[in-house]
Formats: structure tokens, sequence, C-alpha cells
């Protein structure tokens, strides 16, 4: 045994070892980062933290991030594979960021890798064809070409281009906006703003203008800007370069093609990008000179990712501007409750907005009443009045549901079938097929609005979850009964409603069926701007972000579900929705109104939209969230299971919960029975949650880390994943 010691020894004293991260599901393996040795004839420093390499896996191999050196692996040191090779050309990668990436990893209870790699555009971690030993060989040279080709793909900026700012071309500020950005610049350090300010209230311009003056202080500072929405970027993106013609503006989201995300990608990490805007998955962009960040609509759901590593963005933000010790604003009209509380416990720092650029008022809010009314394709009389009104003036209108397709469930009156989906808890969905035609429907609806009878043609059945389609059937597959019916209306059954009742007027959609098609979704934005379009119909993608000067009327459709849903956050969402919808009207002055269609109209959450009370709304729900135990007063983690049967997947969680019952307690920690989702299939494989919460964020972590290490170690054959602070329970 000394004589192995020995060698061991010896062994270890020749050769250097390195810790690389990769991307492998750590939860089934317990880590994702490895050690491995330096090869024969490499120098130990020829690899240094935020370096990329080749490793052996397996029998494959995978592209690696060097995360520390000079390690001491804990393993039998002749079980240690080697490095085959570094990748020459690939930009060394900040420490600062791979700070992000560890506290992320830590938060979310993932490892590194898992966090790290996803985060590098695909074309840039594809593994290498050729294979090496040798630090500088020409195949490895061949390997960097993907961050050549990067490099010449992008653009410089234009020649001569002076700062807006400079030039005077950017728009003045109000008194309100100037106090806001006096605020900002005073600022030294790390600090978290809210900018609460009503829609048109110009928080864009505050933005705009803070920026500026961070990028003029310095010569290599980097600035970051989130929204929630790829819908959002192309108009905010040709406003930054207008701004900014003599920088380079990066975009980054994810229906970026492959090698333009690359070029914009190694344009921000190499610096040579200074403003850079982008949806979540930006703020794991690695900015080696970040010194300013805004968060836009910071209490957007969209910016909790729901798959691979749960993070939120929001909450990753304020961490790299904490570990970064620089400012960050969060914008929005209606805050989180988390933000909100945030402020009123004096840890954030809040600037209002309270009135639009020009003194332009708020829309009205009126409520219809849909007790005892009957409805001409899902609109009161009064909507259409108001809607028939509005357009003779000139003026545009917008009707709002967030439920796009043609009808939600082909349905049949004989027996009662349904178009459920067979691999999913949901309906397929009726949709149709085509450009839009107003007028064309499956047939004829009746004077009062029926639903009329579908057809085969024209026509799928599409489930909004697994994606699966079939074809429309021409009888119902359980009776033979040939009238089927279609339920209710998505946006393309409204777009064709709206066509018939207002026949001479211009009727245009957006959704993200629409947005799928590349660039359809600016066409329709462009239309309406230039006043080519009279009445909007859409969903949330219309709902934020856009500046519609003649639109003067707002109607909101099936909004009662979030009254008395079973998810706590459901009325914060309504709120927030209708707040956002609303302020699109009335935004060049004149008078504007939104009429939101509901059979509560004396639900508390209206008189509080009435009066545009956000503070008033937030408050009382902070009120409700404490007397109940809810989060932000508590903090909560998902342990999720799915599997082929149910019982399999509720099993699984049973066990985790009997692992947890002893650390629960002495962590000051709940844990729940384990449920199905309320989607308990899903993509053919059937789902269950278990929910554990704490008053104390930090005795929460303590025990999630030793809890799913005892997880782990049971070697589960279920699917399972855990999701920190949850939007969805």
């Amino acid at each position: 045994m000394n004589e192995r010691a020995d060698r061991t020894a010896a062994y270890a004293r020749e050769r250097s070892f390195v810790r690389v991260a990769i991307d492998v599901p750590a939860a089934q393996l317990g880590a994702s980062v490895f050690d491995y040795a330096i090869p024969d004839g490499w120098e130990a420093s020829a690899l240094v933290v935020g370096s990329w390499v080749v490793v052996p896996w397996g029998k494959a191999r995978r592209i690696g991030l060097v995360v520390a050196t000079k390690v001491q692996p804990e393993i039998d040191l002749a079980r240690v594979r080697s490095i085959e090779g570094a990748l020459d050309g690939a930009p060394l990668l900040p420490a600062a960021w791979l700070r992000l990436v560890e506290f992320a990893a830590r938060y979310y209870h993932r490892g590194a890798g898992e966090v790290a790699m996803p985060a590098i555009p695909k074309l840039l971690r594809a593994i290498p064809a050729a294979r090496s030993s040798e630090p500088r060989d020409p195949q490895k040279r061949a390997r960097a070409s993907a961050f050549d080709r990067a490099r010449t793909r992008w653009p410089a900026p234009a020649a001569g281009g002076e700062p807006a700012e400079r030039g005077g071309a950017a728009p003045g500020l109000s008194d309100a906006q100037r106090r806001v950005l006096d605020a900002l610049l005073a600022s030294d350090g790390f600090c978290v703003y809210l900018l609460h300010g009503v829609t048109g209230s110009g928080k864009t311009e505050v933005y705009l203008h803070w920026l500026a003056q961070v990028l003029a202080r310095d010569a290599d500072a980097q600035v970051l800007l989130l929204v929630p929405e790829i819908a959002l970027t192309p108009q905010l993106h040709a406003q930054l370069a207008a701004r900014f013609p003599q920088e380079r503006v990066a975009l980054l989201h994810s229906e970026m093609a492959d090698a333009e995300r690359a070029a914009h990608w190694l344009a921000v990490v190499e610096g040579r990008a200074r403003v850079v805007l982008g949806t979540r998955l930006a703020v794991l962009a690695p900015l080696p000179s970040l010194a300013a960040i805004v968060v836009d609509e910071e209490h957007d759901a969209s910016y909790k990712q729901q798959e691979g590593v749960r993070y939120s963005a929001r909450d990753l933000a304020i961490v790299a501007a904490s570990q970064r010790r620089i400012p960050i604003v969060l914008g929005s009209a209606t805050p989180s409750l988390e933000t909100w509380f945030a402020v009123r416990r004096g840890r954030y720092r809040s600037h209002a907005l309270h009135e639009r650029i020009g003194n332009a008022a708020l829309p009205v809010v009126e409520c219809v009443d849909l007790a005892g009314v009957k409805l001409r394709h899902s609109l009161a009389p009064r909507v259409v009045e108001a809607i028939d009104a509005t357009l003779a003036r000139g003026e545009q209108a917008l009707v709002f549901v967030n439920r796009r397709g043609y009808a939600p469930v082909l349905s049949c009156g004989a027996c009662g079938w349904l178009s459920r989906c067979t691999n999913c808890s949901a309906y397929r969905v009726l949709h149709r097929i085509g450009p839009s035609a107003q007028g064309a429907g499956p047939s004829a609806h009746g004077a009062d609005g029926a639903p009329g009878r579908a057809g085969p043609s024209r026509y799928r059945l599409v489930c909004h979850h697994c994606a699966a389609e079939q074809s429309v059937p021409r009888a119902c597959p359980d009776c033979g009964n040939v009238d089927l019916e279609a339920l209710g209306r998505g946006t393309q059954r409204l777009e064709e409603a709206l066509g018939d009742l207002f026949p001479r007027h211009r009727v245009a959609r957006l959704d993200r069926d629409v947005a799928r098609r590349r660039g359809a979704a600016q066409r329709v934005l462009d239309a309406a701007h230039a006043g080519d379009v009279d009445l909007l119909v859409g969903t949330q993608m219309l709902a934020k972000g856009h500046d519609f000067r003649r639109l003067a009327l707002v109607v909101a459709l099936d909004v009662d579900a979030g009254l008395y849903a079973a998810d706590f956050r459901a009325p914060e969402r309504l709120f927030a929705t209708l707040m956002q919808v609303a302020g699109r009207a009335g935004r060049s002055g004149g008078d504007s109104r939104i009429i939101v269609q509901t059979r509560y109209p004396g639900h508390p959450l209206f008189a509080f939209l009435a009066r545009h009370d956000y503070a008033g709304f937030a408050d009382r729900q902070l009120s409700e969230r404490r007397e109940t135990g809810l989060p932000p007063y508590r903090h909560q983690a998902m342990l999720r299971a799915e599997a082929k049967r149910l019982a399999e997947a509720l099993a699984f969680l049973d066990t985790a919960r009997a692992l947890a019952s002893g650390r629960a307690a002495a962590d000051e920690v709940s844990i729940f029975d384990a449920v199905p989702m309320s989607m308990s299939r899903l993509q053919g494989r059937e789902r269950a949650q278990l929910l554990v919460e704490s008053s104390r964020r930090a005795s929460l972590h303590r025990f999630l880390a030793d809890w799913i290490a005892a997880v782990r170690a049971t070697a589960p054959r279920v699917t399972w994943q855990l999701d920190v602070d949850p939007l969805e329970i």
C-alpha cells in the first residue's frame, strides 16, 4: 500500500489538474463539475479560469469551461482523465460572469455546467470534429473557425456617429423625469431602484438618458437592458440604434438565427458591443465591463425560466448588480408584489412617475355587467356600440383576449364528446389554418352569435401544450353526430367576427401564431402605427410596450377566471394585465377608455383598477398574503416528478417527503403532501408535485441542500426537478 501511495503522490506532483464545468444533469450525477488532468507537455499555466476545453465524457467528448485551477482531485488519481485540447480563438470568460453562474447553481440547486453551458450560443459550444492534445496545432485552429466566422459577421457602428445626447436629438425630459434621472445619476455602487411609472409616463426615456450618461462616463462601460418578450425587441432595438449610433447594439433572444446570435454574443463577451438588449437569457450573457442594468416590465412572469434551470432573470440581474457593485433599475407600471414588498421594507428605493407625458389622461375604466346580456359574437351591445363610435371618429380600437386559436374546444352536443388531447390534460384547440380571412369561418354564424358548425377543411385541432395536431373530424368520434360545435372564441374567431361586424374597417390580429411567421408581428405593428389598421385583436403580445398613437378604446374579454382562480397569484396577474393593456389607449391625449366585460363588476379589483390605484391594490394583496402565509412572507420550492404512471410519480414524492421529515423540523421548514399537478398529464407523461416552504430563505436553502442530496442518493427512476421560487403552484 505504501508503494502505491508513493506512486500516486509522485504522479500528483508531476501533473496539474483543473476543474471543468460541463452540461450534464447534476440531479442524477450529483455534480456537473469534474476534475481533469492537464495533458503531458502542457505548461500548468496553459489553462486559466474561464478557458474553453474539450474533455472526454464516457465514450464521447464535450465542451467545458475551466472553473478552477491547481485543484487536488478527491478520487483515485489513476482514474482522472486528461483534457483533449483547448479552443484557440475562444474568448476568456470573465470572472464576474463565473461568480454569477456559481451563485445561480447554488441558489437553484443545479450544477454550474447546467447553468453556464446552455447560456452560450449553440454554434459556439458545438463539439469540434478534430481532436488533439497539443495546445497549438493546425487541427485546433480549425476548431476555432466558428469563433472566427462569428467575428466577421458583426457590422461596425456607423462611421463618425455622434451620441444623440450630445447632438440634442434625444427628447427633453419633464420635471418628474429629470428628478428621477438625477437620483439615478447620483447613485454610487450597488442599489436597486424601482421606477414605478404609469403607462405612458416616459420610463423608457429615463432609461435611455441614464444609460447614455453611464456610457459617457467610461469608454469601456457596457449596459444591459432586459425586456420580457421577443416581440418588444424590434422597436426598442431600432430606438437604441438611433439613440446610440456610435455604439454597437447587441441583441440576444432565443429566436435569433444561430449564426446571428453567436456573432452578437461574441461581440458582447469581447467588449465590442457596449449596449446589450435581450430577453431573460441575456442576463446570463458574459459582459466583462457591465456598469448598469435595466429590467423593464420587471413584474412579467416571462422572466422566469420554465425549462432546464428554472431561474428568474430579474432576480439574477439583481444578484449580478450586487456582485459588480453597480446600480440596477426595475421598471413597471404594476410592480411585482415581491418588488413592492422590498420597497415597503426599505430594501429598494422607489421613484414614481404619476403622470403621462404631456399630461395626457389615463383611460376611463368601465365595467360591463354580462348578467342577463345577450351577446353578439361574444361582445355586449355596449361594447359593439363603443367600437363603432370609436371607428367613426377615425380612432383605433383594440380587443384583448388572452386566448389564441379559433375556439378553445370542439364539442358534440349529442353525446358530450370534447376535443381532449390524448397526450395532455387539456383540450385541443380549434385553429384556422392559413391567412386571416374575415367572414370565412367554418360556416355562417347565427344572428345571435351562437357558434357555427365546424367543417373539416382549413381547420386543425392543436394542443397548445404538446403541439400535437389532428384534422377536424367530419363526425363525432363517439356517436357519429355530424353537428359538431366550436365553443368559445379565440383571437382568430374574434378577428373574423370583428370583420363581420365592421366590414368597412381594417382588422389585424397579433398573437403567437402570427408571430411565428418571420417578420409578421412587426408588419402588423408597423401597419398599426402607420394608421393602416383600425381594429386590433390580440393577446398579451399587445398588452405592453407598444405606443399606438391613435388608439382610444380597449376592450378586455374573458377576464373573470383570474378573479377566483386556485392560483393565489391570479389576481395580481390580472390586475397587471388590465393596467398594461389599458395603458395602450390615450397616449396622445384626448378621451380614452377601457371596457371590461365581466359577471362580477362589484369585485374590489375593478374598484382599484377604476382609480388606477396600484399602490392600494398591492397593499391589500400583501395584507392578504401576510394573513394566509403566502409569498413574499414565505419562501417556497417545488419538487416535481413525472413518470409513465401517476402512481410512480406520487410514490417518488412520498419517498422524498419521508426523507424530509426530520430535516424539515430542524430547519423550520413546512412540507406538504404530494399531489397531481393542475395539468397532471403533459406530452404523455403523468406529473405530480410536492411543496416545501419556510419563513426564512436561509433555512429553506439549508434544508434543500441536504434534502436534495438524500433524494439523489435514492437513485430515483422517475424524471424530477426542483423549482425554487416557483411562480405556478
